[in-house]
């Protein structure tokens, strides 16, 4: 698909038939993708994150299914991605269930209480582009899940100094706010410009308000990535 530069690397990449690097692209500035470190590494074991997930569960932007080979082997598990050429590698790895799907559309794709809990690793919740999506993300993922459900998502933590670093990088002068913005390029396919909203887990705790969620548990890092942060989200009693 010459639309999905992203996707299409990444599957060549599977299939033993990458010959030219996944680029992202802002301006002058360019990362290289470590597709075999970021893509296809091992689940690492993390009891705090797994405490708070039960089956059914919603892997949400769930990559070439990493996580969801974990959990689907404890409880009835859902992968879904927006690339095609991810959810074909997916499949191929052995994810039971791999759907493709936007984690923006929910309500389309799922009926209501469908999940006991959901994940969504990987900073795409940003991809919501504004507090008011995030918000939106919030009430569509809460229509998706149980009264009882949990949820772990993540993102850049726009107070930390180190975030400033990160690629693509865009200050916004309100406290706890930035942005992330570049495009990815592969085999002379540019793939469409990404919006990241970059937010601070008390600019999240905003967003839920509204919704049925509220924010239990909060940690930051690991050493690698510590301008980042994750948070467990429950349904409020």
């Amino acid at each position: 698909m010459a639309s999905d530069p992203f996707g299409r690397a990444i599957r060549d990449h599977y299939l033993g038939e990458r010959e030219e690097s996944l680029v992202d692209r802002d301006g002058e500035e360019t990362r290289t993708h470590a597709i075999d470190r970021w893509y296809f590494g091992e689940y690492e074991a993390d009891d705090w994150f797994e405490s708070w997930l039960d089956g059914p569960l919603l892997d949400m932007g769930a990559g070439v299914g990493r996580d969801s080979l974990h959990f689907q082997g404890q409880f009835e598990t859902v992968a879904i991605e927006v690339s095609e050429p991810l959810v074909e590698t997916m499949r191929d790895r052995g994810v039971d269930d791999a759907r493709l799907a936007d984690i923006f559309s929910l309500r389309d794709h799922f009926e209501r209480d469908r999940f006991r809990s959901a994940i969504s690793n990987g900073t795409q919740m940003g991809l919501a582009g504004s507090m008011a999506g995030v918000r939106q993300f919030l009430g569509d993922l809460a229509f998706v899940t149980t009264p009882d459900a949990t949820a772990i998502l993540d993102n850049y933590a726009p107070e930390k100094e180190a975030t400033t670093d990160a690629f693509a990088y865009r200050d916004d002068p309100a406290s706890g706010l930035a942005y992330r913005v570049f495009h990815c390029e592969y085999e002379g396919a540019v793939g469409r410009t990404l919006l990241f909203r970059l937010f601070s887990t008390d600019r999240l705790r905003e967003a839920t308000v509204g919704t049925s969620w509220e924010v239990a548990g909060v940690r930051y890092g690991p050493e690698d990535a510590p301008n980042q942060w994750v948070a467990a989200l429950e349904k409020a009693r």
